[in-house]
């Protein structure tokens, strides 16, 4: 289990600009970004245990943050 956030920038290398410009544009890929960072900071504070949870609850989030993860790569591709 990594404790490493899952920035965006980080999770599509090369691709900040058209990240930005996406959000600047596209209310969906703003709205699909801004959960995607809420849903990654639960999952971080969960694998550091600043907000423990129950090992089912931490595996939701983490298949919404690859759901939204995969939505967003393919709004930026």
């Amino acid at each position: 289990m990594s404790h490493t956030p899952h920035e965006l920038a980080e999770e599509f290398p090369g691709k900040a600009d058209a990240i930005h410009r996406l959000r600047e544009e596209d209310g969906h890929f703003r709205k699909l970004c801004d959960e995607y960072h809420e849903v990654n900071r639960a999952v971080h504070r969960a694998e550091t245990n600043a907000e423990p949870t129950d090992q089912f609850h931490e595996e939701e989030l983490r298949k919404r943050r690859l759901n939204l993860k995969d939505q967003i790569g393919k709004r930026i591709e």
